[in-house]
């Protein structure tokens, strides 16, 4: 939280630790910062002063007291200092490893008892003791005047008891202070001058204490959501060493608090440049970074992963060098091409590269390819405007020839940032559909500042050319229209069903529908621009939309769903029973809007007014007033109460069985009142499409009149 410190003095308090109220995780991890006479913030962990946290090793280091025991000699009598310390059973430890039960005199004996126990059960002791000054070791604790034993795993409750009965009194003549403790190994060196002086009598000694979130293994702690605490992305759950509760670490590759979210981010290993072997080069990725020898250099068979020179190629190279009599311009071609290659590497990385790469190597069904900034060049004629087939506002197409291919090559204008990273994880998704009537993503070229798409060509211009600009004289019949209407339904229908993740297209309009040899329809440009995930299963494009095809409830809420590509579909049908634009900047205001004026005309039956003068037949009515009524329940304002591209596909297809089979040709009328009996007492008939078997069965009944 914003208001919650986050250090005392010198010591960094990182959460779950906290100060202040609701700044730690639970109460047991709340870190007091008191003010020391002399001005000096000093933190403390209950009553002990805080050293240091760690939070991947689930440590704190703490002052801990030291327990004495002396001898008055003038009194005949001893006295001591009990030492005991309960520390919280649901979160802390001592460290078995990196402590030790320390003692310190030249005729002592120390027992450890676990205090939590009402037998006060035994832990372990130890016994020093020496003859005179003289045999004390600077530095050693081996039992001479210091002794040290282990703790056992998972202690949290002790207390000190020193033994009189085996205490020689004519060694305090000499030391006449014996002492005990619980110290880090690493932290402490046996002095002897202890033995002499005073010079423990009221200091600490610092201690190692295991801590951790709860008193469970991670197994059930990840069945509690609610209570789970690692909950940043690229963290792992651990059990503590203590032998007792869990704790939170970053993944391999990540450093940070795994406690916080986005806590855990990634570790740039390129930036040690002692990460690669020279002449190794580093290549940074989430979670981990690939060594890879540079041009001239090749891997070593050993599998040490170093590099060696590649002498074929420096042979070939000094060959070509010698005969080129222009030695400073090679130079500097050279000096420009790394330096080139430098740019285009970095690019390649931003876009997601690697990961697209792997998947290539890795599956040899996988049908994408990755295309250099110089085929693609190559390609377009160094992208020569006599090859551009279409403009818009993302980008411009080309026409291009790849591998003996034609190839349609778009090239964007802009790339959103935030974005760069998931570009490879999206292509992986996009590649991997295949639909008869949706334009077949081939491949992109990443070692460009914007990303490049490649997508198989379709010959025969943009489903908007086919209607508005129809060469004088040439028609299009309404069977043809209701079949590209129902091509471009089943793509969609495709996109939103059957693809996984699930697309919504987001600019759904005549220009993204393109038509091929045969006029088959090709729904294009649903991966025109970069994917972002709405949720954990979806994936959606990024969204400009088009003037007159943009849902309303869309531009109210900024939300996209399926039913909003539900809508640009049911404009798209206007246009084809219509052939006008969708929006008319030369009309009326109030008749600007294709959609607006159609709903009208539904409303006040005045449909055939709007039709297009080549569809309109007495014979067809029927079945463009089928396609009329779709269209309308696609505009419906409620997105909730427009049908499912499924549903509009079933009913496109019913409407084109009807076109060539028509239903009541031969009128049955028995048949027919049997078929509305059962529909109006519920019974359910099979039909295919959006509209109810009732409608059908009543049209039947009239066609009979």
């Amino acid at each position: 939280m914003a208001e919650c410190l986050d250090s005392c003095g010198e010591v960094h308090i990182p959460y779950p630790f906290g100060i202040g109220p609701n700044c730690s995780i639970q109460g047991a991890f709340a870190v007091t910062c008191n003010t020391t006479n002399n001005g000096t913030d000093t933190p403390y962990l209950g009553s002990f002063q805080l050293l240091n946290i760690n939070l991947s090793l689930g440590e704190v280091l703490i002052d801990m007291p030291v327990s004495h025991q002396c001898y008055d000699s003038t009194r005949k009598m001893y006295h001591y200092t009990d030492w005991w310390m309960n520390l919280n059973t649901h979160h802390y430890r001592f460290n078995h490893q990196k402590n030790k039960f320390t003692v310190i005199g030249c005729s002592t004996a120390l027992g450890v008892v676990n205090f939590t126990n009402p037998h006060d059960s035994y832990l372990g002791g130890c016994v020093a003791g020496c003859d005179s000054l003289e045999s004390l070791i600077e530095g050693s604790c081996s039992g001479i005047g210091c002794c040290q034993t282990s703790i056992p795993q998972g202690t949290n409750h002790i207390k000190f008891w020193f033994n009189n009965n085996l205490t020689d009194t004519e060694a305090y003549n000499f030391s006449p202070c014996d002492y005990a403790m619980i110290t880090a190994e690493d932290k402490f060196t046996f002095n002897t001058s202890y033995i002499t002086s005073d010079l423990l009598w009221k200091q600490n000694m610092s201690a190692v204490i295991d801590w951790f979130i709860a008193n469970t293994s991670c197994e059930t702690a990840k069945t509690n959501k609610s209570s789970f605490a690692c909950i940043s992305n690229n963290s792992i759950c651990v059990n503590s060493s203590s032998g007792a509760g869990y704790l939170c670490n970053c993944s391999n590759g990540y450093q940070g608090n795994p406690y916080r979210k986005g806590g855990c981010q990634d570790i740039n290993e390129c930036s040690n440049n002692n990460t690669c072997s020279t002449p190794a080069k580093c290549r940074n990725f989430e979670g981990g970074y690939q060594c890879y020898c540079p041009f001239g250099w090749r891997k070593k068979h050993d599998n040490s992963g170093q590099c060696e020179l590649n002498l074929a190629l420096v042979i070939g190279t000094c060959a070509s060098i010698v005969v080129l009599s222009f030695l400073v311009l090679s130079t500097y071609v050279v000096y420009e091409r790394r330096k080139l290659s430098k740019v285009e590497e970095k690019y390649f990385q931003e876009h997601g590269g690697r990961i697209l790469l792997e998947k290539i190597q890795t599956d040899q069904r996988f049908g994408f390819t990755i295309f250099t900034k110089q085929q693609v060049e190559q390609a377009t004629n160094n992208f020569d405007s006599a090859n551009i087939i279409g403009h818009g506002g993302q980008g411009t197409v080309y026409k291009g020839t790849l591998r003996d291919q034609l190839v349609a090559i778009k090239k964007c204008k802009v790339v959103d940032e935030r974005k760069k990273k998931e570009f490879g994880t999206e292509m992986l998704i996009l590649s991997q559909i295949n639909h008869k009537n949706i334009v077949k993503l081939l491949g992109c070229c990443l070692e460009v500042e914007v990303p490049m798409l490649v997508y198989e060509f379709i010959p025969n211009g943009t489903l908007f050319h086919y209607i508005h600009g129809k060469i004088q004289g040439s028609q299009i019949s309404l069977s043809t229209r209701l079949r590209i209407a129902h091509e471009s339904a089943e793509a969609l229908s495709y996109l939103h069903f059957s693809a996984s993740p699930s697309i919504f297209h987001g600019d759904v309009k005549s220009l993204n529908i393109l038509l091929d040899q045969n006029y088959t329809a090709k729904v294009s440009d649903f991966g025109a621009s970069l994917l972002s995930p709405t949720d954990e299963v979806q994936f959606v494009t990024f969204v400009q939309g088009t003037c007159g095809y943009l849902d309303p409830e869309y531009m109210q809420s900024c939300h996209l769903t399926d039913k909003s590509d539900v809508y640009s579909f049911g404009v798209i049908l206007l246009e084809l029973l219509t052939s006008k634009p969708v929006i008319d900047f030369d009309a009326p205001e109030e008749k600007r809007s294709l959609s607006s004026c159609f709903l009208s005309a539904m409303k006040e039956k005045k449909i055939e007014e709007l039709l297009d003068d080549e569809i309109k037949n007495e014979d067809d009515m029927e079945v463009i007033m089928e396609v009329a009524e779709l269209a309308k329940e696609c505009l419906n304002m409620k997105g909730d109460e427009r049908p499912t591209m499924k549903e509009v596909t079933e009913e496109l297809d019913r409407i084109q069985k009807l076109k060539q089979h028509p239903w009541g040709q031969e009128y049955h009328p028995e048949e027919t009142e049997t078929l509305l009996g059962q529909a109006s007492y519920g019974i359910e008939i099979e039909h295919s499409g959006y509209f109810s078997l009732e409608k059908k069965a009543r049209k039947s009944i009239a066609a009979g009149r």
